[in-house]
């Protein structure tokens, strides 16, 4: 029969006693880091011209990002902008200078027409000439009038240039072209890391494919899951403590609870299937410190 000395109680008593704190201590939680990746890609395909980024750099707001090969989109703009100004012109010198030598014509020819009215006119009171011939001089200066209006008009509309709704759609063909022109240029959206480059320079892109992903650091979260009997207990907006290993504690916001079960039993909710659901549960970080994390890294999770 073994007795137990004075020091071996003690050490006993100790362990029992640790273990009782162990199993009353608040519970911990496994989980993960995880990224909310922003995908930048360019409406329009081309070659990759520029790449203004390394992968792991930090950006800014508004840093360029990526050119692709853009001299189609260039001719095509220099092309709507040289029309748009020739339409705002209207004709050339030596056409408005024709016009206007037509104009002086027809004004002339009107002048004499008048006049051979006046003397027609005249000799029609001498009872000189007959009513049809006095007739006839006058629509024939009627005629002169009209032709004088008429080169007038045409010439003044000469030198106003084209109409207002061609001019307009002049200038959504010169807008289209600016639009063109600047989307083969990318800017960053947001501050964070250069998480990864997809494309290297000379190799085509496609429309709409992803040139650069970018990790925002309000876009890093932890992902945890907890058992059915704690789940009931968390809140949206309350405070968890993550623990990356190797590191202190930090807090982070709950932000999403899962509605839906990770796990469902395959025949009925007893007490023992009960007790391995787990529910997934989402919590944010201020940006200061998410800045130093990285998505993948396994965490404990603590209320």
């Amino acid at each position: 029969m073994k007795t137990f000395s004075h020091a071996n109680f003690i050490v006993a008593a100790l362990l029992l006693a640790f273990a009782g704190c162990a199993r009353h201590g608040p519970p911990a939680w496994q989980g993960y880091l995880e990224g909310e990746f922003v995908y930048v890609a360019a409406p329009l395909g081309g070659q990759l011209e520029t790449l203004s980024v390394q992968k792991g750099a930090q950006v800014a707001a508004g840093a360029p990002l990526f050119t692709l090969e853009r001299s189609a989109e260039l001719a095509a703009q220099h092309q709507a902008a040289a029309r748009l100004a020739d339409l705002g012109k209207g004709q050339r010198p030596t056409e408005l200078a024709a016009l206007q030598a037509h104009l002086d014509q027809a004004r002339a020819t009107a002048e004499l027409s008048s006049r051979e009215l006046a003397r027609e006119e005249k000799l029609f009171a001498d009872n000189t000439f007959t009513a049809n011939e006095l007739d006839r001089a006058r629509l024939t200066h009627e005629a002169n009038l009209r032709a004088a209006d008429q080169l007038a008009a045409e010439l003044e509309t000469a030198r106003l240039g084209s109409r207002p709704d061609v001019i307009e759609a002049a200038q959504a063909a010169l807008a289209q072209a600016d639009w063109s022109v600047a989307q083969k240029s990318q800017f960053s959206p947001c501050a964070g890391l250069v998480f990864d480059t997809l494309y290297r320079t000379g190799e085509f892109v496609a429309a709409g494919n992803p040139v650069v992903a970018l990790l925002p650091p309000e876009n890093i979260k932890v992902r945890f899951f907890v058992p059915e009997a704690a789940f009931a207990a968390l809140r949206a907006g309350a405070t968890v403590h993550v623990t990356v290993a190797g590191g202190s504690p930090l807090d982070a916001r709950i932000s999403y609870l899962s509605p839906q079960p990770e796990y469902t039993p395959p025949v009925l909710y007893n007490r023992d299937n009960r007790e391995k659901l787990v529910f997934m549960v989402e919590a944010v970080f201020s940006a200061a410190d998410a800045r130093n994390l990285h998505p993948g890294q396994p965490v404990d999770v603590a209320p």
